[in-house]
């Protein structure tokens, strides 16, 4: 059969040429006839990846083909059906729908874009204007179909290690969590939330130190209150003044631990107190945790 192809981008109606990838349903599509202005226009893929034509009876599957395979389906059905004797076909993509990236969690910008041409996390990252002051050590990386990759951030943006800085092709999900925290009440010198170590284990003993260490009148022991399975909170007493000696091991914190330190000149504070204070004091805008509780 004769058939005679435009170069790609010539008598674009949109005038877009974006880099030219597997069709996938909803993109859309900048097709030209040369000669024929009835063919010329733009056409969504259907979600079956369909596109039709005027004039032609057939729709024509697009889905997963590159723009030159589509110009030589389309310029085979018009000759087919009798239409056209020798057509100059041209497609190119003038909007991609099929391959988003969503970028959430603790980003300056979170959005949702689509994948054109190579996209590496590192780019994704930098359209959400760079990871937040909350982000925590890891990113967490969906792609369709497969389990969670877990990227540290450290690899990736501190050492710039380029085996971390995969390629995303569309259809991936980037989700960065923020830190852990860890809050410090009661006989302390400055009670407060306190953003969990990245480079290693947050335990008592650095807690203590992060509050800048024991108000006068602090008891022999401790508490550390930690949220659980049931949504209740489990109670874990540990031997301060022994740890603060190096006569006992230190003990290690959890992300949301609380860690409630008494005054023993009076009874220890309930749980529910210090539920309360935490909660007010996370609520405000400044995220200061302001509690002398004794």
């Amino acid at each position: 059969m004769l058939l005679a192809v435009r170069l790609a981008g010539q008598g674009d109606p949109a005038g877009a040429n974006l880099p030219a990838q597997a069709i996938g349903a909803s993109d859309l599509l900048a097709i030209s006839v040369y000669g024929a202005p009835e063919f010329t226009r733009t056409v969504r893929v259907s979600e079956e990846g369909l596109i039709r034509m005027p004039m032609l009876r057939q729709k024509i599957d697009v889905l997963g083909r590159m723009p030159a395979q589509v110009e030589t389906l389309l310029a085979e059905a018009l000759v087919e059906e009798q239409i056209l004797v020798d057509p100059a076909v041209s497609v190119t993509i003038a909007e991609y729908h099929s391959r988003p990236i969503s970028v959430a969690g603790a980003v300056k910008g979170p959005l949702t874009f689509q994948a054109v041409g190579k996209t590496t996390l590192l780019e994704a990252l930098t359209r959400a204007q760079g990871l937040s002051e909350e982000a925590g050590p890891e990113i967490l990386l969906t792609r369709p179909g497969e389990l969670v990759e877990r990227i540290p951030v450290k690899k990736l943006i501190d050492a710039a290690d380029p085996l971390w800085n995969v390629t995303l092709t569309g259809g991936e999900e980037v989700r960065v969590p923020e830190a852990g925290h860890v809050f410090v009440a009661g006989n302390v010198k400055h009670p407060g939330t306190f953003r969990v170590d990245n480079g290693g284990e947050t335990t008592v003993l650095k807690a203590v130190a992060l509050a800048e260490g024991l108000a006068p009148y602090s008891t022999k022991s401790a508490y550390i209150f930690r949220a659980g399975p049931d949504g209740g909170h489990r109670e874990i007493e540990v031997e301060l003044s022994k740890i603060m000696d190096r006569k006992a091991p230190d003990v290690a914190l959890a992300a949301n631990d609380i860690l409630y330190i008494p005054d023993n000149r009076s009874r220890r504070t309930t749980m529910n107190a210090i539920e309360k204070a935490i909660g007010f004091a996370t609520g405000t805008a400044s995220g200061a945790l302001i509690l002398g509780l004794h």
